[in-house]
């Protein structure tokens, strides 16, 4: 995943709707409604979610390596890179979850790391 917080992931920017989506991409391998209510658009290696308006909420793909401009970081090596380089790192639902950065993941599963627009930090936050 190369990753701009807030701005892009890879080459989709988190101004994305999903018809643009579907436009560049083609139709997903499975399109569903999650349980916090957005659509999912879930081409297997990758899977969007936005909201009812088309807002593109979060985008999720396995990440070996995540590119942060001219920092690279191994999965294996994410967590601590996190708890390090940013002070406002907090914990939910099991994920790790960083502003700073605007991703969240879980540090002891695979590899998917989900990155977030920068609307979703407040709803990260205040998960109990």
């Amino acid at each position: 995943m190369h990753l701009q917080p807030y701005v892009r992931v890879d080459d989709t920017p988190f101004s994305t709707t999903p018809e643009q989506l579907l436009a560049r991409l083609g139709p997903p391998r499975c399109r569903a409604r999650n349980d916090v209510q957005l659509d999912e658009l879930d081409y297997g290696h990758t899977v969007y979610r936005f909201q009812d308006s088309g807002r593109l909420e979060e985008v999720t793909q396995r990440t070996p390596v995540l590119h942060l401009d001219q920092v690279v970081v191994p999965f294996a090596a994410l967590e601590g890179f996190i708890r390090s380089q940013d002070p406002e790192a907090f914990e939910r639902a099991g994920f790790l979850v960083s502003p700073r950065y605007g991703l969240a993941f879980v540090p002891r599963e695979p590899d998917w790391v989900t990155a977030l627009a920068a609307h979703c930090i407040p709803t990260w936050r205040a998960l109990s």
